[in-house]
């Protein structure tokens, strides 16, 4: 479960980004994994997510986000929850600065 201590506070200018996600009215199901997915069936639905980041105008603040609240599950700023975590712990300095 993600750390809701990290969420910022409720006031829209935070929030507004995700107004313009290339993933606005796309199922959820591309982006979390459904209970036991693995393998090529995971790396297809990864993939699909992953070609909707990249046409997205605002992938660089969902990115942002998800390290900010150490988001745990699915696809966000074009990197996957197992890419993030990576990251995260290969440099946690530089994601706690939000870099």
């Amino acid at each position: 479960m993600a750390d809701i201590r990290r969420l910022p506070t409720p006031v829209a200018e935070v929030w507004d980004w995700q107004l313009h996600g290339a993933c606005r009215g796309e199922s959820t199901a591309l982006f979390f994994h459904p209970d036991g997915e693995r393998g090529p069936a995971r790396a297809r639905r990864q993939a699909a997510a992953k070609a909707v980041c990249a046409r997205c105008p605002v992938v660089e603040s969902c990115l942002k986000h998800a390290l900010s609240v150490r988001e745990p599950y699915g696809v966000w700023g074009g990197m996957s929850e197992e890419e993030r975590a990576r990251l995260i712990a290969a440099e946690p300095a530089a994601v706690a600065a939000g870099v």
